[in-house]
């Protein structure tokens, strides 16, 4: 008897809320069974399930392989039986003896098993708050940290030019290189922390991520600059998005949108930190302080998570659940009182009463139901084609990644634009220029305590409507134009004649706009892809990082050639068309989303 066939369905009335994992169900000939790449954003798929199914033996008990026969769920040991727990093991409600007597062991006393062990492997999604804020806090001061060594580096200009006597658009190659690595290696490192946890994979990044800072602090050369920067995006990109994967791991779809809206808050506040902190460093110490104070920061973050943080992904947790179970009952033995109804070999459902001298005195060991599959090249490859795919045959993730792609180019573009504007036109020293960073800050916290407090406001007055995709966009649909609105605002009201707290304003609005479209983009792909939804995110997710690496090589030579009002104004009118998406799709969304190859099969379904 698997242990999720009838204990399971006592827990499912007791925590009828929680997340439930697909039910495995052995291959019918080969006695292995499917297993699902789950997302690390909305809780699906990476990766087209039905184009990869990854298999694997199920009972691997140390060092012996025995191989499930078909139609069963009990495998067969020396002088044992091996149980499958699947992922209801992890809920508090689940009882270990439970399970043993609908296998037809018995035997087990209290005494013999410590409660410790089911407190210390629980899903993640019945932690208390508590420890949720306490996981999720480190991980938020992460990802903080990735988003503020982007910006850092560009307050490093003026020293970095004159040193090494470089062009502006030299200099923001080191921007470039950053982005394109915090861009890229996500797609390998979120699947390699889908299958063997959260946990090692922080841990490596973070490691990666101060080795790169290190590099960028001590080099004596513009191509050693180069290299760090490359080395620090690949760090850092595991800090910025698989946060987000971890609020899925811990917080169901429902309760969702203030973890992932605050987790979006800590990426453009670090944006705007960075730049600020770091142009009161090049004034008063030198510029290479810039990174050691991210190597302290960096480093104390990584010693913090290989010591607090808890790992969330729940198939790493049962397998780590399975291997103490089986440490706990090695030399104890059990009695076996029943055996299934007409099959000698004692291993199939539905239970006969042995009589006293037929019981037998096994022992009894466990596995996981889900095992992770084995990362090969196959697998790798897959992770990198099916965004591209989805890409280039989904008009919604097509449009979607060109939207939220803009806009995120805008806020790379700041880091240049600012300091060129505020320098030129107002004459401010580094310190002056950081401190105008404050709007980004500002704009974040307005756009999240927005989305926030709208939420619970529209779903109360259009239960119906915010039930489909679409009810993500209504929002969006009006804020988003805060970011055309502010491109226009910013290239015509910096002028030596106007207040510089006027484009100040205005680069608040243009950061109230991206944080909408951001998180507008995120949740509506998640609705609407499902299992696909990761590899949708993906694609957004690399043609974002790619257009906002290339953006900053000509911001300066746009706007010192087009002048002011002119690159402002081309900016913002392609802002305001691509602001007709949102639109678009509240009012034929549904028909669009019918004729998707993907999505429209989801629909379906």
């Amino acid at each position: 008897v698997d242990c999720e066939s009838d204990g399971s369905k006592a827990l499912s009335h007791r925590v009828n809320h929680r997340r439930r994992w697909p039910r495995m169900r052995p291959h019918s000939t080969t006695g292995r069974v499917p297993l699902p790449l789950d997302g690390i954003s909305a809780g699906d798929s990476d990766i087209e399930r039905s184009n990869i199914t990854e298999v694997s033996n199920i009972g691997h008990v140390k060092g012996k392989t025995n191989p499930a026969a078909p139609g069963e769920s009990i495998t067969a040991i020396a002088d044992g039986i091996d149980i499958p727990l699947n992922i209801d093991a992890l809920d508090p409600a689940f009882q270990l003896s439970e399970c043993l007597r609908l296998n037809g062991i018995e035997g087990l006393l209290e005494e013999d098993y410590p409660s410790s062990l089911d407190t210390r492997y629980q899903s993640p999604f019945a932690w208390s708050i508590r420890k949720k804020i306490t996981v999720l806090f480190g991980t938020f001061f992460a990802s903080t940290l990735a988003a503020y060594s982007a910006g850092a580096y560009a307050m490093a200009a003026a020293p970095l030019i004159e040193k090494w006597r470089l062009t502006n658009t030299e200099f923001n190659l080191g921007i470039t290189l950053f982005v394109l690595g915090f861009g890229f290696a996500p797609m390998i490192l979120a699947l390699i922390s889908e299958i063997y946890g959260r946990y090692w994979v922080f841990v490596g990044s973070g490691a990666v991520f101060f080795l790169g800072t290190l590099g960028c602090a001590v080099t004596q050369s513009f191509p050693g600059m180069l290299i760090s920067r490359l080395i620090t995006g690949n760090g850092a990109s595991v800090f910025a998005t698989l946060t987000g994967g971890v609020v899925g791991d811990v917080f169901h779809k429902e309760n969702r949108n203030t973890p992932m809206a605050l987790y979006s808050l800590t990426i453009m506040i670090g944006t705007g930190l960075g730049p600020m902190i770091s142009g009161i460093i090049v004034d008063n110490l030198h510029w290479r302080w810039i990174f050691y104070v991210q190597m302290i920061t960096v480093g104390s973050t990584t010693l913090a998570i290989f010591f607090f943080f808890a790992e969330t992904r729940s198939n790493v947790v049962l397998e780590r659940k399975c291997v103490a179970l089986n440490k706990h009952f090695d030399g104890i033995r059990l009695q076996r009182v029943s055996s299934p109804t007409g099959d000698k070999s004692g291993l199939r459902q539905g239970t006969e009463q042995l009589s006293k001298g037929q019981s037998q005195s096994i022992r009894v060991q466990f596995r996981a139901h889900f095992e992770g599959p084995k990362l090969d090249m196959s697998i790798m490859w897959r992770s990198f084609s099916f965004p591209l795919k989805l890409l280039c045959t989904e008009s919604v993730v097509f449009w979607f990644s060109a939207w939220v792609s803009f806009a995120w180019a805008i806020l790379y573009m700041q880091f240049n634009s600012i300091g060129l504007a505020f320098r030129s036109v107002y004459g401010f020293n580094s310190s002056q220029v950081g401190g105008i960073y404050t709007s980004v800050i500002v704009g974040s916290v307005i756009g999240a305590a927005i989305t926030i407090f709208q939420e619970p406001i529209f779903k109360k007055f259009m239960p119906h409507r915010m039930a489909t995709p679409e009810g993500r966009l209504y929002s969006a649909c009006v804020e988003s134009l805060f970011l055309p609105i502010g491109l226009f605002w910013f290239g015509w009201s910096s002028s030596p004649n106007v207040p510089w707290i006027v484009p100040a304003l205005a680069i608040t609005s243009v950061t109230v706009g991206i944080f909408t479209i951001y998180l507008a983009v995120f949740n509506y792909l998640a609705d609407t892809y499902h299992r696909y939804a990761s590899s949708a995110l993906a694609a957004q997710s690399m043609c974002r990082n790619l257009l906002a690496g290339v953006f900053p090589l000509f911001t300066n030579i746009m706007f010192q050639r087009l002048g002011y009002g002119v690159a402002g104004s081309l900016l913002g009118g392609i802002g305001l068309l691509l602001s007709l998406v949102p639109w678009l799709l509240c009012i034929y969304g549904e028909k669009i989303r019918g004729r998707s190859p993907f999505a429209g099969q989801l629909k379906a379904g």
